[in-house]
Parts: C-alpha cells; structure tokens; sequence
C-alpha cells in the first residue's frame, strides 16, 4: 500500500473535496520539489486543494510542504543493466502505477503535475491511462530520460528554458515555456539590489554544492581562499554548504586563516544568503539557475561532472552566454585555478554588477504564474485574475 501522510488541520475522507484538487508529482531533491512547492503555493491562493506524490524520501528537506497530504507512492531509477536489476526497476514502477490508480480513484484529481525524475513516473502514467488531464515540468535544458517516455503520454510540457534538448517533433506542439517556478523565499529575496563590493568593505562570498552539497568544494574552495593575497582574506565573509563528513575539516581551515565563516550542512534559509552575497560559487541545478535569475547574482558555476545528458552543463552555458556568470569544468578547477578566478572577480566590482544585471534579465519571477495558469486551462478553468495579478505584481516590482 502507498503511505499517506497528513498535513495537520487537513481532513482525508472517501469524498471529493468542495475546493478541485491537484496532484504534484515530484521526487525528493530540491530541484524537483522546491518548483513543486512554488506551484503549490500558488495553486493554494487560487482555491486549488494540492497535494503531493513522492517517492520514500518525501519532503527530506523539513521545508512543510504546503498542501493537504503527502503521498508515497513505490518507485525506482534504473541502476545497472542486468536483466535483474532491469526486473526489479519494472517491478517498482509497475507497483507505483498501482498505487497512484488507486489513490486517484479516491481523490478524484482534475489535474496532476509531474516534475520530473522517476517518482512522477507512477502518478504521471497512471494520470494518462485515466484520462486525467497532465503535464510536466521540465527544469533542465535538456529533456529528461524519464519526461521524454512520458511526454508522449501526457497533454503538455511546461519548459524552464526557450530551447530544451531532445524536445523536438512531435512534442514540441505540446511545449510551453514557462520558467522554473521559484518559492515566494526567493521572491521576497529578489526585492533585495545587488551592491557591489566597496573599496575596503566585506567580500561575501557563497559556496554550496544544490541539495546534496559537494565534497569537491570542500576540498578545493578552502585551499583556494588559503592562497589568496592577505588584504583579499581579511575582508572575507564566507558561506559555505558542506557535507557532515566534510564540516570539522573546513571549519577547522577558516578558524586557521582566521577567516569569517559560517559553515553548515544545509542553509534553509538559502534565498536570503544568495541575495547577500557578492558572487556564488555552485553546482549548475535547474532549482540554481532560477533562483540565481531570479534574485540576480553572479555565479561561478561548476557543472556536477558525468551527470546524465549534461543537464548541468547546458544549465550553466545558457546562464554564461547571457552573461550572468562563468562556467568552468570541475577537471579544469584546481586550486590554483578558483584562486585565480577568485581573485580576478573579487577585485572586478563593476564586473559582478554587469553579471548580477545580467542574471536577474534572463530570469522569470512570474513562471509560477504561467505554470498554475497552465494548470488551469488543463482543468478547463479560466485563470482567476485576482489570484494571478498578486503575484504577478510582486514579480514585477
């Protein structure tokens, strides 16, 4: 049986909630869930009952998902190629698609979003097979192994980017771009200018690795800042994302250079930081590069290395060409390097400042809106206005 877990002060029972209901189907990384939150968001404010199907790792981050239950429905990522391990995959999804039929038969959804991953793969399939209007979201620039089996399926995909790898033919009539939604944490945090580093003022710098962190920026980010000429160190404000292994290690080099630093395994209050700080230094994750665009900061970006289809990559090349930052390949980064690269930008104010306007032109406040309107053409309901307008405004200020 699938788990079902409440949301507190909601009521589960047989019948169909007076409020429509959307389903959001998204796995538990913060590139799938935190679009998913943001459309939930959103799909609230305009009367919509949501709630959410995800795999075992449900909402891992603790960031309270808003929407009446959590679902967790059986699924599963290829991993090898022997027919067992292929078997196995099969048998997973096929109990998920299960799983979902059911749950639909007694929620009655008018409409179910999937974000990509293999845990939409159940809800999204099941969603097809009943006729139930859906759709995914795909936040890459390049079209994802499990999307490019559902796309075929399902009535339409909303793309984060103009131009989305492997979406072409048939399936690009059903394309819609609509940005990657981002929370309102992040719209709030856009409402915040860039200021550029001054002369003889703190140099903040960002450093984290998307939702997993990154064991390569704790072995090579502190050494860098170690090599850094002493009147650079001494305005250092680090922050910087580590895995739990990696945090005594890094914070024991700061104290050492008597560096400010703030060290953890994981900042919920991220948008706030990026909004602070004078340059980042991350990965290149879909949920990165809206945010990023959003908000408008300039990044140095580092492509997590032999990720499939290089969504990284492409991710990160669209942000350098319209010059809102820098991509470098990890085998390119040594220490030496991210010194040099640190120095060069830190001591360019103008620079940053060209990159940040840069950043924040390419990116879309309003996807959320243009997403839960796609939603709503999907339900056959005409976009509410007023609910629409409020965030549509914020977006624009």
């Amino acid at each position: 049986m699938a788990t079902t877990n409440q949301q507190s002060g909601d009521q589960q029972t047989g019948s169909q909630p007076t409020a429509p209901c959307v389903v959001l189907a998204a796995g538990g990384t913060g590139g799938h869930l935190f679009p998913a939150y943001a459309l939930a968001e959103e799909l609230g404010r305009r009367g919509y009952v949501v709630d959410l199907a995800t795999d075992e790792r449900g909402d891992r981050y603790g960031v309270g998902f808003p929407g009446r239950a959590i679902h967790k429905l059986s699924s599963a990522t290829l991993k090898g190629k022997s027919p067992i391990a292929i078997l196995r995959t099969l048998w997973r999804l096929t109990k998920g698609i299960r799983q979902a039929r059911r749950l639909f038969g007694r929620i009655k959804p008018v409409a179910v979003v999937g974000f990509g991953g293999y845990p939409s793969f159940p809800p999204l399939f099941a969603a097809a097979n009943l006729k139930i209007p859906a759709a995914l979201h795909e936040q890459n620039a390049v079209l994802g192994r499990a999307n490019r089996t559902l796309a075929k399926r399902i009535n339409a995909v909303a793309t984060s980017f103009p131009e989305v790898k492997f979406l072409d033919g048939e399936l690009k009539s059903k394309a819609v771009f609509t940005g990657n939604p981002v929370r309102a944490a992040v719209l709030a945090a856009a409402e915040t200018p860039y200021e550029p580093p001054q002369p003889d003022g703190p140099l903040r710098v960002l450093i984290f690795g998307g939702s997993q962190g990154a064991r390569f920026f704790s072995d090579t980010a502190p050494s860098s800042i170690m090599q850094l000429p002493e009147e650079m160190r001494g305005r250092l404000e680090v922050t910087q994302q580590c895995r739990p292994e990696d945090l005594p290690r890094v914070r024991r080099t700061y104290d050492k250079l008597g560096i400010s630093a703030q060290c953890d395994e994981f900042f919920a209050d991220l948008p706030a930081k990026i909004a602070r700080s004078h340059l980042v230094i991350g990965r290149a994750g879909a949920s990165t590069i809206a945010e990023l665009t959003v908000i408008g900061r300039p990044a140095l970006l580092v492509p997590l290395p032999h990720a499939l289809d290089n969504d990284q990559l492409l991710n990160a090349t669209s942000l350098a060409a319209a010059g809102g930052g820098w991509c470098i390949a990890q085998a390119e980064l040594s220490v030496e390097r991210l010194r040099s690269e640190l120095e060069k930008l830190l001591s360019d104010p103008d620079g940053l400042r060209r990159a940040a306007e840069a950043a924040r032109s390419v990116g879309r406040p309003d996807a959320v809106v243009r997403l839960a309107d796609l939603v709503e053409r999907l339900h056959g309901r005409r976009p509410t206005g007023a609910a629409a307008d409020s965030v549509a405004d914020r977006a624009q200020e």
